[in-house]
Parts: C-alpha cells; sequence; structure tokens
C-alpha cells in the first residue's frame, strides 16, 4: 500500500480528493492547522475504506520548522510515496493593492511555503527515484489580469516552479503534477463568485486530480475547458489585453 501526504487536507478540494485516494487503497497523511477536523476525517476514512490514517500539525508559514515536520512524517512511516499540497491563500484584489500585509500573506502562502517544503520533498524522491508531487496552482496564474493579479501572480510563480522541479525530477522517475482549477465552489470562493456556468464542483476536480496522478499527467486544467479558455486569454496581443477589464 502506498502513503501520500497531504498538505493543506481540510480545504475543500483536499477534502474531496483524498476519498478518491483512500478508494484506491491509499494510507494517507493528513497535515494542516486544525486538528480537530483532521481528526474527524482520520476516523471517517479509516472506517470507510481500512486504509491506515495518521493526522500531523503543519503550518506553511513556518518555513524553519518544515525540515523537522517532514523528518518527524518519515520517522513515523516506512515511506512517503507521495506529496500533494493542497492550500492556498486568496485576497480581495483591491485589498491587496492598498495592504502589502495581504499581499505578502499570498506570496508566502501561495509561493514560498511551497517552494519550501517541497524542495525538502523532491529531495526525498530524487533520492529514492520514485514518487509524485502534485501542487494546486491556478489557471489566474496564466496571464496577468486586473482583476486578481496578485493572486495570479503568486500561482504563476508557483506554476514555473513545479515547470522546473518537473524537469530536474524527470530523469529520476518522479511525477511533478500542475494542477490548474478554474473557479471551483470553495471555502476560497465562497461569496466571491456568483452563479457561473464556469463554476465546477469540488467533486469533479478531485476526480480529474486522481485520474491525472494515475496517468502520469504533467499538468492538468480541471475541468478541462479551461485549457481552451486560457490559450485563447494568452493569444490575446498585449495592445489590445491591456485595454480588457478581465
Amino acid at each position: 500500500m502506498r502513503t501520500v501526504l497531504v498538505l493543506g487536507a481540510t480545504s475543500t478540494i483536499a477534502q474531496k480528493t483524498v476519498h478518491r485516494l483512500a478508494a484506491r487503497k491509499m494510507n494517507l497523511i493528513l497535515a494542516g492547522r486544525q486538528p480537530d477536523q483532521l481528526e474527524t476525517m482520520k476516523r471517517d476514512l479509516e472506517i470507510r475504506y481500512q486504509i491506515k490514517v495518521s493526522v500531523k500539525s503543519f503550518d506553511a508559514l513556518d518555513f524553519d520548522g518544515h525540515e523537522m515536520f517532514f523528518s518527524n512524517v518519515l520517522a513515523e512511516n516506512d515511506r512517503i510515496d507521495g506529496v500533494l499540497l493542497m492550500y492556498g491563500a486568496m485576497s480581495d484584489q483591491r485589498e491587496a493593492e492598498q495592504s502589502f500585509a495581504k499581499s505578502r500573506k499570498m506570496i508566502d502562502v501561495n509561493y514560498t511555503s511551497a517552494v519550501s517544503i517541497l524542495n525538502i520533498a523532491a529531495s526525498y524522491f530524487e533520492k529514492k527515484k520514485h514518487g509524485f508531487i502534485g501542487a494546486v496552482s491556478s489557471v489566474a496564474g496564466d496571464r496577468g489580469r486586473q482583476s486578481n493579479y496578485i493572486y495570479g501572480s503568486t500561482k504563476a510563480g508557483l506554476s514555473a516552479y513545479l515547470q522546473g522541479l518537473r524537469n530536474r525530477l524527470h530523469k529520476s522517475g518522479v511525477q511533478v503534477l500542475t494542477i490548474k482549477p478554474g473557479i471551483v465552489n470553495s471555502k476560497m470562493t465562497y461569496g466571491t463568485v456568483e452563479d457561473s456556468p464556469l463554476l465546477a464542483e469540488p467533486e469533479k476536480v478531485a476526480g480529474d486530480i486522481d485520474r491525472a496522478i494515475l496517468k502520469r499527467r504533467n499538468v492538468l486544467y480541471t475541468p478541462w475547458f479551461w485549457l481552451v479558455i486560457m490559450l485563447a486569454v494568452k493569444l490575446i496581443p498585449e495592445w489590445l489585453f491591456k485595454r480588457t477589464e478581465l
């Protein structure tokens, strides 16, 4: 049985994804900042799927503690076969423009912390010459738009980082999956997105993630139509794009 470490396990997408992994009899290490919710998830998953589930406290912003966190996870498990990074932060664009504290939180949560913990995981898998890394980026990182360019820039950085990591780890046989959701009905978007035909349910996104891991995909746009949408957006010439209100 394989073991997967899920960072940010209480996020909406993560909660649906772990059920997909558990159904395939993967043991799980649920990590996050809400121990009570993690314990509830642990009991449900163990009873429902008859797998081993453990819970670990993880603070994405405790950069100095990431090495110790990963060492403790390894000390308590024979091996780790995959790491999924599924947390993120999104502030209102206008508020972030006026408050560097809000901008910095998105930068540190979405990018800096990801580089910190995934560098450690990458070195582990590189030595083992097996495993997978998956991280939730966003279609918002494909092009800077006035409506969310600060958030989008953090995801653009994450996507570029994952692309380089994929290049580095390919020769070691390690999969690196960049997950690019569009608008998802989740805690992050609650109250900010009106009814839209583009709004995806987290169950759909979780299923796409699970299949992408199985197929050893490099980049996943989920739902699939975001690949077409973002291709069209990226093809708009800059002289015209800067006049839009996207």
